[in-house]
């Protein structure tokens, strides 16, 4: 029997876009022979990936999921071509299987998740399924994976917007109901406002910069000493953190207070601290 080797895989994958594993057993199934291979491939139907992969992509899903734990979180994008697929319910359930496969390999990115396994299937040939029962190109864009204290997600518009948010937490379970129905509110707020960072610590240093210096360019044209003109600066730098930066936005469930303040109130319910360390936020397309 003829050696298959990674290298005739890759090849016939190239070739087919057939996952990598269905390459394999062709391969072995015709003795090495590629033409034969391609045939046997043909035959189950699994080669026909190959003729969709140049299809436009521009619906799809964000799908964000979140361990038992609450203390790991994943999201990816993947996208089809028109949103009667991207609504359809196995459309999703093959992206939530790719999302749970990102909560247990923990992937660096796309190409690590592609060859993660779940439930004995790579994930890459999951992908490839989605494009055989579902008829369009099938493209897994981008993943993130948040580790933390505590961790808790959002989707929007069934699936337009993912969020995950992560927490520095003490004295409070993260699995809990009472801290989950905090989180997500904390998720649907970056969902809705897409702030630039968690904190205004977090906010790059190129950004605030950037901020400062327009600010400075506005103020010299009032026509005001040097020392006002600083001073109408820094005021309207402290705005753009407070509407820009998490923690310090309104809130947008109680604009009274801010998104900071409404965290503390739910850690004093549960009796311990809670502190927003981060977010990512995706956007279908973006």
């Amino acid at each position: 029997m003829a050696e298959i080797t990674a290298q005739m895989v890759k090849e016939l994958r190239e070739m087919t876009g057939a996952g990598m594993m269905e390459c394999k057993k062709a391969l072995a199934e015709s003795d090495g022979d590629m033409d034969a291979a391609v045939d046997v491939l043909r035959t189950k139907g699994l080669a026909a990936a190959a003729k969709k992969a140049g299809r436009a992509t521009n619906e799809g899903t964000v799908m964000a999921l979140v361990s038992e734990s609450c203390r790991t979180g994943a999201m990816i994008e993947l996208n089809c071509e028109t949103d009667f697929v991207a609504i359809n319910d196995k459309f999703k359930a093959y992206a939530e299987k790719i999302t749970r496969a990102a909560i247990n390999a923990k992937p660096a990115d796309v190409d690590v998740l592609k060859a993660a396994e779940i439930d004995g299937q790579a994930v890459e040939d999951i992908v490839t399924d989605c494009i055989h029962v579902l008829g369009e190109n099938t493209i897994l864009a981008r993943v993130a994976v948040v580790e933390a204290d505590g961790v808790s997600c959002y989707i929007h518009g069934g699936g337009k917007i993912g969020v995950l948010v992560s927490f520095a937490v003490d004295g409070v379970e993260p699995s809990t109901e009472m801290f989950q129905k905090c989180g997500r509110d904390v998720a649907m707020q970056v969902a809705a406002v897409n702030p630039v960072a968690a904190t205004r610590d977090a906010v790059p240093a190129d950004v605030v910069e950037h901020e400062k210096g327009i600010y400075k360019a506005q103020a010299a044209e009032s026509g005001k000493p040097e020392e006002i003109q600083e001073k109408m600066a820094t005021g309207r730098l402290e705005k753009f953190f407070k509407e820009n930066c998490l923690t310090e936005q309104p809130f947008v469930k109680n604009p009274d207070i801010s998104v900071g303040q409404y965290v503390d109130q739910c850690a004093k319910e549960m009796g311990g601290t809670i502190a927003i360390t981060g977010f990512v936020r995706f956007a279908l397309g973006e």
